[in-house]
């Protein structure tokens, strides 16, 4: 089994070499992943689970990609493979990589969940996807990825067992392409706030402060500089606080985070949105009875 994924791991790789795609070679790809999720089935194997995982990451290091290996959910991954979280909350979940110069990285945050037929509709709140993502830079986090930013469509034998063929079309861009609102302008708002922090976040000294039970400030300051920002955050989940910061007064809603850019000026909380609910209306044109069992439809898409 093994020498079979081995020849497909590196079949893969050679193409993505020749094709020059690596971030070494001039091209996109910064990041590269090894297995998905292993350590949910690992003790069922025993000690060949902990074999195949050593073995596993000590090839995809050998064949020389010029880019960082991941695992994602894998505790003891393997040499200088980093071990990643999925899940919605890893800004408060995960215990962090297993080795302390591998960086925090969250490879799934995910913005709604997949579904099989039968399920109910599955939504998370442009809010709470916020506050995941503003939590995780506050303490430390290096890079999210949303799973899924895109939804798309699984066409008759494409899709996975039961898995619906309307695939997340409750990510931030639904399954035609269009902006699913306030998701996707909210989270665009955030890594614009996020942006205005990148001095700090990326050559700040970090401090935590826990101004009451409920609420704690984060703070990135570069030492002999007027580089800084602050992280407000309010962890209840109903009631709203006050904080003072810096001898001045900071409105929090509930579960909430401020992030100040400059360590005075709030630029976002992340459970206010400004943005409108977008809604789609769709009517079938014409019907086809070919393979796929496609229409084609007419969209209308408001705010």
């Amino acid at each position: 089994m093994q020498q079979h994924m081995e020849r497909f791991v590196k079949m893969i790789v050679d193409k993505l070499k020749d094709a020059k795609l690596f971030a070494g070679q001039g091209g996109p790809i910064i990041l590269a992943q090894i297995e998905n999720e292993y350590n949910t089935v690992q003790l069922a194997y025993r000690e060949l689970g902990n074999k195949y995982v050593q073995w596993a990451g000590n090839m995809a290091v050998g064949l020389n990609i010029g880019v960082p290996w991941v695992m994602c959910k894998q505790r003891d991954a393997p040499g200088p493979v980093i071990n990643s979280c999925n899940g919605r909350q890893c800004g408060d979940t995960f215990s962090g990589p297993n080795k302390p110069n591998k960086p925090l990285l969250w490879t799934e945050n995910w913005t709604a969940q997949f579904r099989v037929f039968g399920d109910p509709p599955s939504q998370r709140s442009a809010e709470d996807t916020a506050f995941s993502v503003a939590r995780w830079f506050s303490k430390n986090g290096s890079l999210v990825n949303y799973y899924m930013y895109h939804g798309g469509t699984n066409l008759a034998r494409t899709a996975a067992s039961f898995v619906t063929t309307r695939y997340y079309d409750e990510a931030p861009i639904d399954e035609f392409g269009l902006e699913r609102g306030p998701k996707y302008g909210h989270l665009k708002d955030v890594h614009k706030a996020l942006n205005l922090c990148k001095r700090a976040l990326l050559w700040g000294s970090t401090s935590a402060q826990r101004l009451n039970p409920d609420v704690e400030v984060r703070i990135y300051e570069q030492s002999g500089t007027d580089v800084c920002a602050a992280f407000l955050t309010n962890n209840h989940t109903r009631l709203a606080h006050t904080a003072n910061f810096k001898g001045q007064d900071y409105y929090l809603p509930p579960r909430s985070i401020s992030i100040l850019p400059d360590c005075k000026t709030v630029v976002l909380n992340t459970a206010t949105v400004y943005l409108l609910q977008s809604f789609r209306n769709s009517n079938e044109k014409i019907k086809t009875n070919s393979e796929y069992m496609l229409g084609i439809m007419n969209l209308d898409y408001y705010f």
